[in-house]
């Protein structure tokens, strides 16, 4: 398979600049996200990868090997846009023999291959049919056989999930990982969901205007994010943010105080629904909104600080709208994020003094 490097990646499309300086190492055979908002230059790196767009400046290296001037079709790279890009006219089989044409490989060789990956990918039985006569899923499989055929060193996913509904969305996600770790290939993920980047990928490069923000396992993007970006769009329901003055060891947020280490200044507070609990301590407030969630329940509290949001475990609905309460949390699960720079403060926890 294949290690790549990003060295100084520039991108440009005229006067508008895409990525300004993008540096970054993915190891061969490990399975990566690039996970961002749209327009932040997730697709434009992935196509880079592809060999589709030309970087405006640095290198882009396979296993060590500039490949910056290789052409798309050179590069063993593997595939899978959103749409699938299936050939109407063409049959599955051909379909997925197609990408075999540039290697002039021997029949016997090809139909291999063909029968080898639809074996991986579970459709043996639709060899015969046209596109429009399969479901999405049934798409979907048959455009990871095409990028599988050729037997990639780099296999790319361009938001490969999107047009499936919530449940197959789901399973393909399971049957997508699965078979990268039975093949080892290096695999990179273009998305801007974060629950797909968070249970396929093994880490994951979050975005921002073309710029890298953090790089880090899902758990690390979630536990200790490098900033109130990365915060606010891993997690769901979102974080809840509370803006605040730190001076003399305690942060100022209202008529609430906060007991802060190593920060002054303006800050943010960021905590995360799950880790806060309803009772009779803490921050005032009454319920606003309940929406149940199956095994949670979400409940929005409004307070003096601005709507807070509080997700309790189970299906039982306890609290009712109008409800008084109090929001509490314990100072390891608080988040404390510098206002001007939006950076995490390194060590530094949060809790009320009610």
């Amino acid at each position: 398979m294949a290690s790549i490097e990003f060295r100084h990646v520039q991108k440009s499309f005229g006067p508008v600049e895409v990525i300004p300086d993008m540096n970054l190492i993915i190891n061969d055979g490990e399975f990566v996200a690039l996970l961002g908002p749209s327009g932040c230059g997730k697709s434009t790196s992935l196509l880079m990868l592809a060999g589709i767009y030309l970087p405006s400046g640095g290198d882009i290296t396979f296993d060590g090997a500039r490949v910056n001037e290789v052409e798309a079709r050179d590069r063993n790279v593997g595939i899978v846009f959103q749409s699938y890009a299936l050939y109407p006219h063409l049959s599955v089989r051909d379909n997925i023999r197609f990408p075999l044409r540039f290697k002039k490989f021997p029949a016997e060789e090809a139909e291999r291959r063909i029968n080898a990956v639809v074996e991986l990918v579970q459709i043996s039985e639709l060899l015969e049919r046209r596109p429009n006569q399969l479901s999405g899923g049934q798409q979907q499989r048959v455009a990871l056989a095409r990028a599988l055929v050729k037997e990639p060193h780099l296999l790319l996913l361009d938001e490969p999930l999107s047009n499936l509904d919530a449940t197959l969305r789901l399973s393909m996600r399971t049957e997508i990982k699965s078979l990268q770790q039975r093949l080892g290939v290096t695999t990179i993920l273009v998305t801007h969901d974060q629950i797909e980047a968070t249970t396929m990928a093994d880490r994951i490069i979050c975005m921002r205007e073309g710029r890298v923000e953090q790089i880090g396992t899902p758990d690390d993007l979630y536990l200790k994010p490098a900033s109130l970006f990365v915060a606010a769009f891993i997690g769901s329901p979102p974080i809840n943010v509370i803006a605040g003055e730190a001076r003399d060891g305690a942060i100022k947020a209202g008529a609430t105080a906060f007991p802060v280490d190593g920060a002054s200044g303006g800050v943010t507070v960021g905590l995360r629904p799950e880790h806060l609990r309803l009772g009779e301590s803490g921050l005032p407030g009454s319920i606003a909104q309940v929406e149940p969630m199956g095994r949670e329940v979400l409940y929005v509290v409004d307070t003096d600080l601005g709507h807070i949001r509080v997700l309790e475990q189970g299906s039982k609905v306890a609290h009712t709208i109008g409800e008084t309460t109090r929001i509490g949390f314990s100072p390891t699960d608080s988040l404390v994020f510098d206002a001007a720079s939006e950076r995490l403060i390194s060590g530094a926890h949060a809790r009320p003094t009610a």
